[in-house]
């Protein structure tokens, strides 16, 4: 059996290894296609070819006995470069700033553990200080549907290392949209938990206190088995949390949609948005408007209010140590932390709650909030000739999520006459992931999205998970 004729979703490749595939035939192809691939800007460094073949045969050494009790074995992994995976540098796409971690963040750990296998680390906006994926020495990510366009970010290579089949999922991060906006413009699922559900010890943080470890995967089902595998509470981790109680959707629900909706003169985005809540109507739900003013507020605390401060704090030592070592923008974004005062850190934190509680209330009237991923997408030249503005208009439907405590959902829904691919996001309040990922499969069913830029259909079937790495 040919590797080359396998699509890697967690259900067809454990299907494929149970009767003659082998890891190593899968690694070869992978390294293979990257080879092909060349300079494509989707990874920053890589595990050696001969020490990953070497990583498959020795899962291919197991008795099959070991091999049942690994959930991943054999699966290939991309590991966004803000996240430590011992044995590779990590960079946060700033070579200046590289660091040898001593041991792997527990997420990474927990996968490894579990049989999968680490192909390399991917390319980023650096220190995650965008949402486009244009902001690297390394290069930009290559978008698989057109290089003209964007990949998305900060977690672009990561995406990217899904959607072209190079990987079965992908770890990234999200603070305001970097595990939402790639997956969209890569026809991807991007999955961002909860926050404090996955260990945030071993990143680089961005803006530690909302920031959260994301899933890129080609199916929901898939992502949310990944979650379950890289979940555990960590102690070390301040900002961990105890998981509380699953929310659920019922088959007849209601879901909130903006009662304004802006997508800077992308008219076909819109119509692609509205064909995505026409299929959400079709799988039993009821739409309701929902005020997005406070969303808006929301939003512009984020990346407008003093979390700068805390993005700046967090890099203060390497910007004044080695004052060109990152990239002028990157470094502007973060120097503008210096100006906010404790008073307005304060009273930032004071609004921060009463948006909190105020967003909380829409849980009352719906069982779930589908919102665009993105409104709409922009050519690399576009991006370069106007960096801060065009990257605001990114996280329009994404910034919030995190300070609001919702989980998210970024689900493909098709693709704009451009043949570029768009997206819808379903969100939940916290510990709504399950139910998120089961809607967002329906949901992907439905619309007949294809898996990335693989060609490859949704497996008809998904078996559920039933083995868990303790």
């Amino acid at each position: 059996m040919s590797a080359t004729a396998i699509p890697l979703d967690l259900t067809r490749l454990r299907a494929a290894y149970g009767k003659d595939l082998s890891p190593s035939i899968v690694v070869t192809r992978i390294l293979d296609d990257i080879e092909v691939r060349g300079d494509d800007g989707v990874w920053i460094s890589r595990v050696p070819r001969d020490a990953l073949i070497a990583r498959a045969r020795t899962l291919e050494a197991l008795s099959v006995e070991l091999r049942s009790g690994l959930p991943l074995w054999g699966v290939p992994f991309s590991v966004k470069d803000c996240i430590d995976a011992e044995g590779m540098p990590t960079t946060s796409a700033c070579p200046a700033f590289a660091y040898a971690p001593e041991r792997s963040n527990l997420a990474v750990e927990r996968l490894l553990a579990a049989g999968a296998i680490l192909v390399g680390k991917t390319n980023m906006d650096q220190f995650a200080t965008g949402l486009n994926g244009t902001r690297s020495p390394y290069g930009i990510a290559t978008n698989p549907f057109d290089p003209a366009y964007i990949p998305g970010g900060s977690s672009s290579g990561a995406a990217v290392s899904v959607a072209a089949g190079m990987v079965s999922f992908a770890l990234g991060t999200d603070t305001g949209g970097s595990g939402r906006v790639p997956a969209a413009f890569n026809n991807v699922v991007g999955l961002k938990p909860t926050r404090g559900r996955l260990s945030g010890l071993g990143t680089v943080p961005a803006c530690r206190s909302i920031e959260t470890i994301s899933v890129f995967a080609l199916t929901a089902p898939d992502a949310q088995q990944v979650l379950d595998i890289a979940e555990a509470f960590d102690p070390l981790d301040p900002f961990a949390r105890h998981a509380g109680d699953e929310h659920s959707i019922p088959p007849a629900f209601r879901f909130g949609v903006p009662n304004e909706l802006e997508f800077f003169g992308d008219e076909d985005s819109r119509a692609l948005f509205a064909a995505g809540v026409d299929a959400v109507v079709a799988l039993g739900g009821v739409a309701h408007p929902v005020d997005y003013t406070p969303f808006h507020e929301l939003n512009d605390l984020l990346f407008s209010g003093p979390w700068l401060a805390e993005r700046y704090g967090a890099l203060a030592g390497f910007l004044e140590g080695s004052p060109d070592g990152a990239l002028l923008l990157t470094r502007d974004i973060l120097l503008g932390g210096q100006r906010f005062t404790g008073a307005e850190v304060f009273a930032a934190q004071r609004r921060l709650l009463e948006l909190q509680r105020q967003v909380a209330g829409i849980w009352r009237d719906i069982d779930v909030f589908v919102v665009p991923t993105t409104p709409t997408i922009y050519r690399v030249e576009e991006m370069l000739a106007d960096p801060l503005v065009l990257n605001a208009r990114l996280g329009t439907y994404t910034n919030f999520v995190n300070f609001a405590d919702f989980a998210a959902v970024a689900t493909p829904n098709g693709f704009l006459p451009s043949g570029l691919p768009q997206g819808i996001t379903l969100l939940g309040p916290a510990w709504s992931e399950r139910a998120l990922t089961g809607l967002a499969d329906r949901f992907q069913r439905h619309r007949g999205s294809p898996l990335g830029a693989t060609g490859f259909a949704p497996p008809e079937h998904v078996a559920p998970l039933t083995r868990e790495i303790a």
